[in-house]
């Protein structure tokens, strides 16, 4: 997911979503990101490349606009100022996984890398020069992979999360850390900044009673119920769907995302 925005915790506005409805002017960041996108396959709807591809025609179309003398909330030195960043890799590990083994997975790694860096090069190319680099969350401990069925426990750690997705999570955010440590020394005048997400989400749930969470493993909203209130068929979406009273009591809303209560501890980690 490729994001360009300030972060609400610099005190800068995010971005709303519901952008024709409040008419946002974009002054506060544009979201190329949308659930479910990829880094491979790169020419499928919305993959990484692709997310590219439309901020560069906005960039190219904010330009064009400006130089019809049109007022445009962001100039070619906004551009070139702004905050890139990009989010990734959680949604390419867990496609792998659902159908292939671990060792084969790892070794799928490298192209999703190389896109990534691709990626970075051509908004680089084309004048962004800071950037923040997100790897993965603990997917082991995400309630959506927890539900699906299994023979045994043995699969499980100390903390009830899925052992293999949290080594791949680990693997791929290692290889992410070493490719933005190289897209530094490449990159002139351009700063990179990665951040690695697993331990501050995994904290979350192994150290959930330090911040008050009581069901680090149940979404909020759901369906089924304990212990993870998560069914493929019934998702939040849907119109059997339950919602907790109290969101600041979980971790996970929806089985795939963080509550606002833990995204807010999460943000507040990475900031420190």
């Amino acid at each position: 997911m490729t994001e360009i925005y300030p972060g609400e915790s610099l005190n800068i506005s995010y971005l709303s979503p519901y952008l024709k409805v409040l008419g946002s002017n974009y002054s506060n960041g544009v979201n190329f990101a949308i659930g479910g996108s990829k880094t491979l396959p790169r020419d499928v709807l919305f993959a990484l490349h692709v997310q590219v591809q439309e901020f560069l025609f906005f960039k190219d179309r904010s330009l064009e606009l400006i130089n019809q003398g049109q007022e445009t909330p962001i100039d070619a030195e906004g551009f070139q100022n702004a905050l890139y960043t990009i989010d990734i890799g959680q949604n390419d590990i867990n496609a792998l996984l659902s159908n292939l083994p671990y060792d084969q997975v790892v070794a799928k790694f490298p192209p999703i890398l190389a896109e990534i860096k691709y990626a970075v090069q051509i908004l680089y190319d084309n004048g962004s020069r800071n950037f923040w680099i997100h790897g993965t969350g603990a997917l082991g401990c995400l309630p959506q992979k927890l539900s699906i069925p299994r023979k045994n426990y043995s699969y499980l750690d100390q903390n009830g999360c899925l052992k293999t997705y949290n080594r791949a999570a680990v693997a791929f955010n290692a290889a992410l850390g070493s490719l933005c440590d190289q897209l530094n020394v490449e990159l002139k005048n351009a700063t990179v900044v990665y951040t690695d997400l697993f331990a501050i989400k995994y904290d979350l749930v192994a150290s959930h009673t330090k911040y008050g969470f009581d069901r680090p493993l149940m979404t909020c909203c759901g369906y089924g119920g304990p212990p993870y209130n998560y069914d493929l068929r019934r998702s939040c979406q849907s119109p059997n769907a339950t919602v907790c009273t109290d969101g600041s009591k979980f971790v996970s809303w929806d089985g795939v995302h963080l509550t606002e209560a833990a995204n807010a501890v999460a943000a507040a980690a990475i900031l420190s």
